[in-house]
């Protein structure tokens, strides 16, 4: 079971156990927001089982300049759907060729299906005359460094619509 934990100003700021979120909450450093169904047994109480948590006080995150490239962010930000025909994607493709000195970037890195990939091959997009549906940027935010949000709980979607740009 997981959690999601909100910084007191509510934007995500981590996703951690059950248990982790009923310590916060008993010592007092978090409140709950929103509870599953099935309760926590202990010895002495029941307890509601935190499925969101926000903290009672701000909790300063580190900036950070970027975010790195990495197969499953490509995935992610694309969408899981092929950057040149729309068809879901499970590989990733370099628009500029990496045997012609394209590197691993979030502009360069597209995710794509296995047919385009075979067609496109080593070649560019001005060679093939493909275009993108899309330009390629970098993932903007703190929602990108939390990697259980990919596939959030069904509770969790009021709380993350509630911060578009976190």
């Amino acid at each position: 079971m997981r959690t999601l934990v909100l910084n007191a100003g509510y934007e995500p700021l981590a996703v951690v156990t059950f248990r982790r979120a009923i310590v916060l909450v008993l010592t007092g450093k978090a409140s709950v927001i929103a509870e599953e169904d099935e309760p926590v047994v202990g010895p002495n109480e029941i307890l509601a089982r935190p499925s969101v948590i926000l903290l009672n006080r701000y909790v300063r995150v580190p900036h950070r300049s970027g975010t790195e490239v990495s197969r499953r962010g490509v995935l992610r930000r694309d969408n899981h759907l092929c950057a040149y025909c729309g068809k879901p994607a499970s590989t990733l493709d370099h628009v500029f060729p990496r045997s012609r000195g394209g590197g691993d970037s979030w502009e360069n890195l597209v995710a794509c299906c296995l047919p385009c990939n075979n067609l496109k091959g080593n070649r560019t997009l001005v060679e093939i005359g493909w275009q993108l549906r899309s330009l390629p940027r970098p993932p903007r935010g703190r929602m990108w460094q939390i990697r259980e949000l990919e596939r959030p709980a069904p509770r969790w979607v009021e709380f993350l619509e509630q911060n578009p740009a976190a």
